[in-house]
């Protein structure tokens, strides 16, 4: 799972297929076209300073305004009716949903549920080329790395079953010629097959393996992707990840749960501790946001603890229903 204070997105080495990524539209420059609409925008604003129902009545308003000047611009199709001549699997030749999209510079990817990603140029609005370079190729997902202007892919193969995730970063130069072939694979060393994972932290510029053979994690650069330093540890249960830290969850103990926060630099643990929990209950969650860490139990208030002065604040469960 996804750390809730960083910007993380793991992608595990599951059958199942995977979640798709939120794209928020770019926000539009102003024209005098729309100044009408900046202008009612501004009294719905003042209305709601001013309304004895505040909250009542901008809500009425707010929804019609979030969409309103949303216009389509362009349409792009992954689908290839003649086939991509690289691709055998059946699967690959049918239309199927889109499930993520990635923007980088003037260039658009689009990735459908069947494993096909093709790459669009937003200037002539042609797609360039499809990034499955080989012939059983599925891709899983994508990564845009600022940190070097490549594209990540996750890919898993009908070669092994399709039982392993195997990364591969590209230039976007290279795409944009046209030569999705011309990136070089990543981590090959780690064996990621199920539950292994990976997770790109784009916040921390870090990423995170974990491989289920040898149950060891691994933190790598995401500028050079050199390896930083390794956690073998068969008790972790689970790790999040948060800006500068990482919250290690170990296997539950009688009454408690042992957990670790590391500096997400390099490794060094920064403090460790137990956690109490009220027995014969399921853990419903732990998360890590930033310096809080959130702790529920079935049937039990929320726990928000403060990590800097170990300070403790219960929400009841009739108030976490409501927020």
């Amino acid at each position: 799972m996804e750390g809730g204070g960083g910007g993380g997105r793991r992608i595990s080495a599951s059958p199942r297929p995977c979640s798709g990524r939120r794209v928020l539209a770019k926000k539009r420059r102003r024209n005098w076209a729309g100044f009408d609409g900046f202008v009612n925008s501004v009294k719905k604003l003042q209305r709601r300073e001013i309304s004895s129902k505040r909250d009542r009545a901008f809500t009425m308003t707010d929804a019609q305004e979030r969409f309103r000047n949303i216009r389509l611009q362009e349409e792009y199709d992954t689908h290839d009716p003649k086939g991509h001549c690289s691709m055998v699997l059946p699967f690959l030749r049918k239309r199927s949903k889109i499930i993520e999209i990635v923007a980088a510079r003037d260039i658009v990817f689009a990735l459908a549920q069947s494993g096909v990603c093709a790459a669009f140029c937003r200037e002539t609005n042609q797609r360039i080329c499809f990034l499955n370079v080989t012939a059983d190729e599925v891709i899983r997902s994508l990564f845009y790395n600022k940190n070097n202007d490549s594209l990540i892919t996750v890919s898993v193969y009908a070669s092994d079953n399709f039982s392993s995730l195997r990364c591969r970063s590209t230039r976007i130069e290279y795409i944009r010629r046209g030569k999705p072939d011309a990136g070089f694979a990543l981590f090959e060393s780690e064996s990621l097959k199920w539950p292994g994972f990976v997770e790109f932290d784009d916040v921390n510029g870090k990423v995170l393996t974990y491989s289920a053979q040898d149950s060891i994690y691994k933190v790598f650069d995401l500028k050079n992707y050199t390896m930083l330093y390794s956690i073998s540890d068969k008790n972790v249960q689970e790790i999040k990840i948060s800006p500068g830290i990482m919250l290690l969850i170990f296997t539950k103990a009688s009454g408690h749960v042992p957990l670790k926060i590391l500096s997400i630099e390099d490794g060094t643990v920064l403090k460790s501790f137990n956690h109490l929990l009220h027995r014969n209950k399921k853990v419903d969650f732990i998360e890590q946001f930033n310096e809080k860490l959130l702790v529920k139990q079935e049937n039990e208030n929320l726990q928000i603890l403060d990590e800097s002065n170990s300070g403790c604040l219960e929400l009841s469960r009739r108030a976490c229903n409501v927020v």
